[in-house]
């Protein structure tokens, strides 16, 4: 995706929760710094099914649901719920905000980890970042992409690991461990997982595609 397509959305996310962009720039500045450019074949989804795995409460009654899967990307602490199932996790999609130790022990191992800059993560970036195997780290923004840091559009760690994997050249995407309407969440990751649905409608109509997950859920969700 191109920035010029996902900044009308991004400033409509932005608006909706009164963050400013500079935040944002910041953050993805500090990032830029300890970043270096990632390989994308090695994330090659080419005619591929990819489980993209959220870590709803729901999860470990359907971790299965990855087995037969091409390629895993698990949001956050997604990705240790599918580890701890004996499923291998081909990207990791993380802002550090939950399990960055998991993130950690993954680039030192050589595995794929899409960390993100965001307003106010600065001091985990910062913290973890010089930490990881720089090779093995995709660096994402949501903000203007610049050298070394990508943007392919998404705002939470789930429908971002939707977007890369879209972008990766992705044939199907299967959700694992979503919900929409997780009772579990305070009000700001309600809202939050509001604009996931949002997003993900967006992307499902983007490629032509029609997402399971939504399913039952699309006549009320905002198109952008």
């Amino acid at each position: 995706m191109e920035f010029l397509d996902w900044d009308p959305v991004y400033e409509l996310i932005l608006d909706d929760f009164g963050y400013p962009r500079e935040g944002d720039e910041r953050a993805r500045d500090v990032m830029a710094a300890y970043a270096r450019p990632f390989d994308a074949d090695r994330l090659d989804c080419t005619g591929r099914t990819v489980a993209v795995v959220g870590a709803a409460p729901s999860l470990s009654d359907e971790v299965d649901a990855v087995a037969d899967a091409g390629l895993v990307f698990a949001a956050s602490t997604a990705a240790d719920v599918v580890r701890e199932a004996g499923y291998e996790v081909d990207l990791m999609v993380t802002d550090l905000d939950k399990n960055p130790e998991t993130a950690l022990r993954r680039t030192r191992a050589g595995r794929p980890v899409a960390a993100h800059a965001h307003g106010d993560n600065v001091p985990a970036i910062r913290e973890w970042f010089p930490r990881f195997d720089a090779d093995h780290v995709l660096a994402t923004t949501q903000a203007e992409p610049v050298d070394g840091v990508v943007n392919h559009g998404g705002f939470t760690d789930g429908d971002r690991a939707a977007f890369l994997a879209d972008a990766f050249g992705a044939a199907d995407l299967r959700f694992v461990g979503w919900e929409f309407d997780d009772p579990t969440v305070g009000a700001e990751k309600a809202k939050k997982l509001r604009w996931a649905e949002r997003l993900l409608y967006w992307l499902e109509r983007r490629r032509g595609d029609r997402f399971a997950v939504l399913d039952g859920r699309r006549d009320a969700i905002e198109p952008l």
